[in-house]
């Protein structure tokens, strides 16, 4: 079997003798079409953020269909197209218990604490293999399926805030995540604007619904979504939002900001972090809309990569506007 593996720091290789996966009792085999890349991905590639093992097949967003069931699985069948929820909860640890899954203290995650899913195949549990629904043209495209879980994060984030709709509200950067914010909370009715130092990146928010904010403005905004997660970001985002007002933190970064107790208590401050999503609500909620929202999410995405090509992709992820994936589906017609 075919895979793009990690075999060290920046060092991407397509392998043709990969193990097939071995599915469990109540896991789903998935024939992969489109693996999206995000900044976790980008670390794992780096070195950063250290894999169990090397080599390592990296990536946890996408989906393709399944292609084998275990015996034990009785809600999944052969054939049907998935969007994979790539972060496996215990639902037993306390914050399981209180229905938090996303803070699980036993949490898997394909591509970072189990291998990923840049495969020719995977083995998923079935729970985690989400049917998508029909668009109303037909299938949504494989495309779709490589940004369906970076739109749970942004619409978890925008749930958890609680923004009514007609709500002004400031995303801070605009890469894949901030693009992503930016439709979530134009789906909740929100007047979305976006600031990033990249007039490229602007360019593309723009496109998809969001207003720019010019940088020496001096607007300040009820709720403002930090995607960057980088202290200069967070300088931006404390200035920008209102008194009373709230900053939902979705990008992160291992320096420490400012914002003193002082600041915070004067200006009434919320400041809330906000990771992934609960299961299963969240990522129920979210395949429910992707096939509504296909044309909206198509407006941010870039032409898929070939495998053969995934280093490149992995450098487009760092630089380039809008959201990168790898396009499997081809991958029998690939000329490696």
């Amino acid at each position: 079997m075919r895979a793009i593996v990690l075999t060290g720091p920046r060092r991407i290789e397509v392998v043709d003798s990969w193990a097939e996966p071995e599915p469990g009792r109540q896991d789903v085999v998935v024939e992969m079409g489109a693996v999206g890349l995000c900044g976790s991905d980008l670390g794992v590639h780096d070195g950063t953020r250290p894999t169990p093992a090397l080599p390592w097949v990296p990536g946890h967003e996408g989906g393709g269909r399944i292609v084998a069931v275990g015996p034990d699985v009785r809600d999944r069948r052969v054939g049907q197209r998935v969007v994979v929820e790539p972060n496996y909860c215990c639902f037993s640890c306390p914050p399981c218990a209180r229905g938090m899954t996303s803070g699980c203290e036993n949490r898997l995650s394909p591509g970072i604490t189990v291998p990923g899913l840049l495969a020719e195949r995977v083995a998923v549990p079935a729970r985690f293999a989400w049917p998508l629904p029909a668009a109303p043209g037909g299938e949504v495209g494989a495309e779709v399926l490589a940004c369906v879980e970076p739109f749970a994060v942004a619409r978890s984030a925008v749930r958890r805030a609680g923004v009514a709709p007609g709500t002004d509200c400031l995303v801070v950067g605009a890469g894949s995540q901030g693009l992503l914010t930016c439709l979530s909370l134009a789906e909740a009715g929100a007047r979305v604007y976006v600031t990033d130092p990249r007039a490229d990146r602007v360019a593309v928010a723009e496109r998809i619904g969001a207003r720019p904010v010019p940088p020496d403005g001096g607007r300040a905004f009820p709720f403002v979504f930090d995607t960057a997660g980088v202290p200069a970001a967070w300088e931006t985002s404390a200035h920008r939002v209102a008194t009373g007002g709230t900053v939902m933190v979705i990008g992160m970064s291992g320096e420490p900001v400012g914002l003193s107790t002082m600041e915070l208590t004067r200006r009434q401050l919320q400041v809330r972090g906000s990771l992934i999503y609960d299961h299963p609500d969240d990522f129920a909620a979210t395949v429910a809309a992707a096939a509504g929202a296909a044309p909206r999410l198509a407006g941010l995405l870039r032409p898929g990569v070939p495998p053969a090509q995934a280093e490149r992709a992995f450098a487009e992820a760092r630089t380039a506007p809008g959201k990168t994936w790898i396009d499997l589906s081809d991958w029998g017609e690939d000329p490696r």
